[in-house]
């Protein structure tokens, strides 16, 4: 072939190429009906005239727009389905027709007109879309690693004259997520601390398609107390929405509380929250007056609330502080986030360990005591019985009756008014209690 057929065919071939552009862009080309509601965009042509890529498929798909005589009329034998996906994932829509002789089935986005696909050739320069046949009467559109900006409704048509079509919607979901706060003056983007009695405001954000609903609820299935200016308050289980606001904050309230987003979309996330108060340690004496006999072991305890936690310690009625050793064991144990309870064994007492035991919390707030009275338990002499003596008889001797041991001695006095100490050291006013008897 000469250098000039060469010219020739190559310029026939961009004139075919450039009528069939002039005809989609002017409406005057008899075959621009093939597809009447189809916008094509110029550039998109343009680009694969300029590529090479505008020629027999896409003139064939142009040209037969008219029925030929005798011939069955293409038909759909199934609705194109309408999907839901999850952002992320693969999903494919299907469009099954039959008699289709000449005619060409294109995939296109009904709401930007956009040519997606024509038979099994791609216009759309998108590389997650591709197309599919079986070879017989089914054609596939597939969209891989699915993105929010693909939904939308998406169009299965033959160009027929006038055009059949079907469409189908593709709705992407995506899971529900909780956004990162800015820091505010009061707490951090997970941490909520104040003083006993002030207020704590806990914002959780939360994103999605379809947009999530935000509840809150306490760790461990608590109540949330909710309490007004005045005295009402509110126990409830769970509150809706993003904020979750505390007024009158007590040293209960003070935990975890959850924020927890849902969609209908797996799945549900949640983000915790740590509630703090700070507060002036206060302490307790679970027995003021305890009683023990000599040479035996005594047990004595306190309560301490406290946040932050406090240095707990133990002392003697004259400020001597007690430590670790043959004589003393100590031993401290966490109920709560804010309660300890501190345990004092004195061993082996003799008649110098009876007197006050004083227990001692501080934190960076303040300072609290309470006394605890030891005294000395006499035990009333054990009895003892003579033997009979033994006498030759048929009758059995009688045995001899005697007591073992001594269990334990209680002995009822009057009761001790309850008294909680605070922030200083209180003696017990003994007006006569119901007391503890030890005997370790």
């Amino acid at each position: 072939m000469t250098k000039v057929d060469c010219f020739k065919k190559f310029f026939l071939k961009i004139l075919l190429q450039f009528t069939v552009l002039l005809s989609l862009a002017t409406g005057k080309e008899k075959h621009r009906k093939t597809f009447p509601t189809l916008t094509v965009s110029h550039k998109n042509i343009f680009h694969h005239l300029i590529n090479g890529r505008l020629t027999g498929t896409y003139v064939n798909w142009i040209g037969h727009s008219q029925m030929p005589n005798g011939e069955l009329e293409p038909e759909f034998l199934a609705p194109l389905e309408n999907l839901t996906v999850t952002q992320g994932r693969d999903v494919s829509f299907t469009c099954v027709a039959n008699n289709l002789g000449e005619y060409r089935v294109a995939w296109i986005k009904s709401d930007s007109k956009a040519i997606l696909a024509i038979h099994t050739h791609m216009v759309a320069l998108n590389p997650r879309l591709s197309v599919t046949h079986n070879g017989h009467n089914t054609w596939k559109l597939h969209i891989s690693h699915v993105q929010l900006n693909d939904s939308g409704s998406y169009m299965c048509q033959v160009n027929t004259d006038p055009m059949r079509s079907q469409s189908g919607y593709l709705s992407v979901v995506v899971p529900p997520d909780i956004l990162n706060q800015p820091d505010t003056n009061s707490a951090t983007q997970e941490e909520g601390i104040t003083p006993e009695g002030g207020t704590v405001q806990l914002v959780c954000s939360a994103t999605g398609v379809p947009m999530p609903s935000v509840q809150w609820r306490r760790e461990g299935g608590k109540d949330i107390v909710l309490r007004n200016e005045g005295r009402d308050k509110q126990v409830i289980k769970h509150v809706d929405g993003e904020r979750l606001t505390l007024h009158n904050v007590q040293r209960t309230d003070m935990g975890a509380y959850l924020c927890i987003a849902s969609n209908g979309v797996p799945p549900s996330v949640s983000k915790r929250f740590d509630v703090k108060v700070i507060f002036v340690p206060v302490v307790r004496v679970v027995n003021q007056l305890v009683a023990a006999p000599v040479d035996r072991h005594v047990l004595l305890q306190c309560v301490v609330e406290a946040y932050p936690k406090p240095l707990n310690g133990w002392y003697r009625h004259d400020g001597t502080k007690i430590y670790e050793g043959p004589k003393y064991q100590m031993t401290e144990g966490m109920i709560n986030s804010y309660t300890w309870q501190m345990n004092l064994t004195v061993r082996n007492l003799q008649f110098d360990d009876f007197h006050s035991y004083v227990c001692s919390s501080i934190n960076g707030l303040g300072k609290s005591e309470a006394r605890i009275r030891l005294q000395e338990l006499r035990l009333p002499p054990t009895s003892t019985t003579t033997p009979t003596p033994y006498v030759y008889t048929t009758v059995k001797p009688r045995r001899k009756a005697t007591q073992s041991h001594i269990k334990a001695a209680t002995f009822d006095v009057p009761k001790i008014k309850e008294t909680v100490v605070t922030n200083h050291v209180q003696e017990n006013e003994i007006a006569g209690a119901a007391f503890e008897v030890r005997l370790g």
